[in-house]
């Protein structure tokens, strides 16, 4: 099917739907956690995010079982469609292991063009961000803009650490250029909340080294959607940089 055909509003409709029912399924923390390690011993799913991902996916394929589906904790599924869900179910595992706000679940849906469909849903601070390809971008029902213009020396910052030891030295060595000329940087701990800050004026500009798919699709759509310039391919290795079109060029210099 063209993405022209595609009805955007129907699968805004039901990404926020599911969003909103895995936040309920995570809002009940519970009291011990069965880890799983994935990259290493400090990169962990917990039972939570499988069963958030369970739950969003079999949610997706009974309203639209011709749809593809990409997962962070291992969801996989060709799309006939031309729609294919891309599905963070736990972003800020750490955080929710820690008990600290912030995470989040993050949907997305892309056709041939891109992305079209971004939802991120935060529970613990009870916003709901969303956003859908030309059709702007909005904060608990509400129209959002990024801020702009801000120069980098006024620019409150986001960012993000990766779990790998050696990304971490990179992002240091970002982070050493950048804070001496910004106003300041925040570490929230979850890429998609970071890219929705961007997108409300929470912060003014975001980048980050390694991100994957899940973690950019649903906050880079909402984030674009609200005026920023987001850019990095992923696939590339590239840094994901978003900010006003003021504060884009000097933060891309320094970071990108």
């Amino acid at each position: 099917m063209p993405s022209s055909e595609h009805d955007f509003a129907a699968l805004l409709e039901l990404a926020e739907s599911v969003a909103l029912a895995a936040g309920e399924l995570l809002a009940n923390r519970p009291a011990t956690f069965a880890l799983s390690e994935k990259t290493s011993a400090v990169d962990f799913a917990t039972q939570m995010d499988i069963a958030s991902e369970k739950l969003i996916v079999e949610s997706l394929l009974a309203a639209r079982p011709a749809d593809g589906i990409i997962g962070e904790e291992g969801a996989a599924r060709d799309s006939t469609s031309g729609i294919t869900w891309v599905i963070d179910p736990l972003d800020g595992t750490v955080n929710y292991f820690y008990g600290l706000p912030g995470w989040n679940v993050s949907i997305a849906a892309k056709d041939a063009s891109g992305v079209c469909i971004g939802v991120v849903y935060s529970p613990s601070t009870n916003s709901l961000w969303t956003a859908t390809r030309g059709g702007g971008a909005t904060f608990n029902g509400e129209a959002i803009r990024c801020n702009n213009p801000v120069e980098l020396d006024m620019a409150l910052l986001g960012t993000g650490f990766a779990y790998d030891r050696e990304r971490r030295k990179y992002q240091a060595s970002i982070v050493e250029k950048i804070i001496p000329n910004c106003r300041d940087i925040r570490r929230a701990g979850a890429a998609a909340v970071d890219l929705c800050y961007v997108a409300m004026g929470a912060l003014d500009g975001y980048f980050e080294f390694g991100l994957k798919e899940w973690d950019l699709a649903a906050g880079g759509l909402i984030a674009a959607e609200a005026g920023a310039l987001v850019t990095g391919d992923i696939h590339a290795g590239e840094t994901v940089v978003a900010a006003g079109p003021a504060l884009y060029p000097s933060l891309n210099a320094l970071v990108g």
